[in-house]
């Protein structure tokens, strides 16, 4: 049975009211010799234990979306078919646009948000995404109209369908997509948990994972390949929470070329935020997936547009760094959560994915929505308070950055 499916679901809960019933019953009515019998209780209250903490792991997993199935559970699956060396710029020398187009076959995943299995060309690795299509996509208006795109990536250990499942993104903003005050955004969610056991931080390293070059040039050219989408820089955006969030920056400041902002819900700058990331195994690998590092030895600012928020300690730090070495073009937007927003879970991320989406509808090129209140310039958006008490910032607080022009959707 799947790890997240009902059937499993419900023979847990059946098995959990057989373990509470079964000593009530037989508690006083086993027979034999005493030492028989006690190991036949002590059974039973294993037995009602296990079912206990065995459902209770479900409820959170099917809530949270930690785990697809039983192989990312046990540190069985490998998603990674092959792992050739492919230079600095991630392509192995194929030029992803000469690629001949694929289509891809998808199935239904429910809440309108459909699946595929994807053989990444570039990258050698296998391993399915997600696609949800905004409301417009299918409306007559629009039959000619190429969407941009928003990659979204979970944290680890994570789900893909995070995003669809635990944060329910596309039941929050579809209907601020029909009523125009988001814009419409195709939301595509690929697998990033691609090896047994351990955090690929989103990284290429040779032998070992193509990481970096599965989430920024197979998925995008798979999408371009199949969906009415605009082409990159200018209409892709790549979100991520926690572990996904650190992956999210790093993928934009890496490659000005194949997005153009990024959202980063709780993140990190530098890998060893995640200990388990493969990018946290060397100094050489720490600093060339540290995108405060990788922004900062920049000769030329690269013309993107960065949303960090965080709690203290959780993802505001890493977000003040950033800030502090922006230079235009480009900026950060810093925001600050408290601590009685909740912890590092889904309950704190799901309130966020709106404020999310209505800056990048703003930053992506929506020149007038209706009803949004995000500044048009950075800001730390109720940091500096926060800034001054912990020490890591001056008391003039964050400085204005001119803003390159937009275009309309």
């Amino acid at each position: 049975m799947s790890l997240t499916g009902t059937p499993f679901l419900s023979t847990l809960i059946l098995l959990s009211v057989v373990a509470v019933v079964l000593p009530l019953i037989l508690w006083t009515r086993l027979q034999g010799p005493r030492a028989l019998r006690a190991a036949g209780r002590m059974l039973m209250l294993a037995f009602a234990q296990g079912t206990a903490i065995a459902l209770v792991f479900v409820l959170v997993n099917n809530e949270n979306n930690l785990y697809d199935n039983w192989s990312d559970l046990l540190g069985t699956g490998n998603e990674v078919q092959q792992a050739a060396n492919l230079g600095a710029d991630g392509t192995g020398g194929v030029v992803p646009d000469r690629l001949p187009r694929v289509r891809q076959r998808f199935g239904e995943a429910g809440d309108g948000v459909r699946v595929s299995q994807l053989k990444g060309r570039v990258s050698g690795v296998n391993a399915e995404v997600y696609v949800w299509l905004p409301p417009q996509y299918g409306q007559p208006a629009y039959r000619h109209h190429r969407f941009r795109v928003v990659e979204l990536l979970p944290g680890y250990p994570g789900s893909a369908k995070a995003w669809f499942g635990a944060l329910s993104a596309q039941k929050q903003l579809e209907p601020l997509m029909r009523t125009g005050q988001v814009a419409p955004f195709i939301l595509v969610a690929p697998r990033t948990n691609l090896l047994a056991g351990v955090d690929t931080g989103c990284a290429n390293i040779p032998g070992t994972v193509n990481a970096d070059s599965w989430l920024s040039i197979d998925v995008p050219k798979m999408v371009m390949d199949n969906f009415r989408a605009k082409p990159a820089p200018s209409g892709w955006a790549v979100a991520g929470y926690s572990a996904g969030a650190h992956c999210a920056v790093k993928l934009a400041v890496a490659h000005p070329d194949r997005y153009r902002a990024a959202v980063s819900l709780s993140g990190y700058n530098d890998p060893i935020g995640e200990r388990t990331s493969l990018a946290a195994q060397s100094r050489a690998l720490r600093a060339a997936n540290n995108p405060y590092l990788l922004l900062r030895r920049r000769a030329v600012p690269p013309p993107i547009a960065l949303y960090v928020s965080g709690q203290p300690h959780d993802g505001y730090e890493a977000g003040l760094a950033l800030h502090s070495i922006a230079k235009a073009p480009t900026t950060v937007h810093v925001v600050f959560l408290p601590r009685s927003a909740g912890g590092h879970t889904a309950a704190l991320w799901r309130p966020q994915v709106v404020p999310a989406f209505r800056w990048l509808t703003l930053e992506m090129g929506q020149a007038h929505v209706r009803g949004l209140a995000i500044p048009r310039s950075p800001s730390t958006a109720g940091s500096k308070h926060a800034a001054l008490a912990s020490g890591t910032a001056s008391p003039t607080g964050a400085a204005r950055r001119p803003r390159r022009p937009r275009p309309r959707w």
